[in-house]
């Protein structure tokens, strides 16, 4: 865990879904899989596929098939994906190891915890009460605000519907455009080592903390319980 000069105690933790909170790479990549099976093509390696996940089709599409947005026959490769990831969204995607004991830790703290996505409703909605995340103060889904992340609008909503000042509130995320996100709301943020981080090493995000594993970011936000007066970083 790497940890700066520390700063002020949140009253709540919002937190990225898909390398964050949830292993859901799993089932991402099957999704694509069965897409370049039922084409007539070898499923491409898990380990190509997995630093992908948190871009959802974008990425796995990119990955598996070599397509961007814009691209011919990629609209039809992602409208296909999201009709078979909605169907197994949830067969082997669950916590990483480490997330409900910081769940808990932040509750028992008197903190509140949210979930601030890039994911769309049509998935977060059914997934999240599957995979044990049904309690969070907020949920924030990719479409619910006019702008995704990295734009701020979803973070602050979820500030706003948990009742706090964008800078009452961390957020942690495993990709840059979650650092960028939090910077842009006004939070600290934190890099989470534990998640996909994509092709880009999360040392270089210039997120406030990044932390290694769920349990080291419990043992940080104690650490700054702790700690009664606020440091600039």
């Amino acid at each position: 865990m790497n940890s700066p000069a520390l700063i002020q105690a949140p009253r709540a933790v919002l937190f990225d879904l898909d390398g964050t909170l949830a292993d859901t790479a799993p089932d991402l990549a099957a999704a694509v899989n069965w897409l370049r099976t039922e084409r007539g093509l070898a499923p491409t390696p898990y380990s190509v596929l997995r630093p992908t996940a948190s871009a959802g089709a974008r990425g796995m599409i990119g990955a598996a098939f070599g397509l961007a947005p814009g691209d011919d026959g990629y609209e039809e490769l992602r409208l296909a994906w999201f009709d078979r990831y909605q169907d197994n969204m949830a067969v082997e995607s669950g916590l990483f190891e480490g997330i409900a004991a910081l769940l808990q830790g932040i509750e028992e703290a008197g903190m509140s915890w949210g979930v601030v996505t890039n994911k769309p409703a049509r998935f977060t909605d059914p997934l999240i009460p599957q995979i044990g995340l049904a309690h969070a103060g907020c949920i924030v889904s990719g479409d619910t605000m006019p702008h995704a992340k990295p734009h701020p609008a979803p973070l602050l909503e979820g500030a706003r519907r948990l009742g706090l000042a964008p800078e009452e509130c961390w957020y942690v995320g495993d990709d840059l455009r979650d650092i960028e996100a939090g910077r842009a709301a006004g939070m600290p943020t934190v890099a989470c080592a534990w998640g996909y981080c994509g092709m880009i090493e999360p040392q270089t995000w210039g997120a406030d903390y990044l932390c290694d594993t769920p349990l080291d970011l419990l043992a940080l936000l104690r650490s700054v319980a702790r700690t009664p007066v606020a440091a600039s970083v």
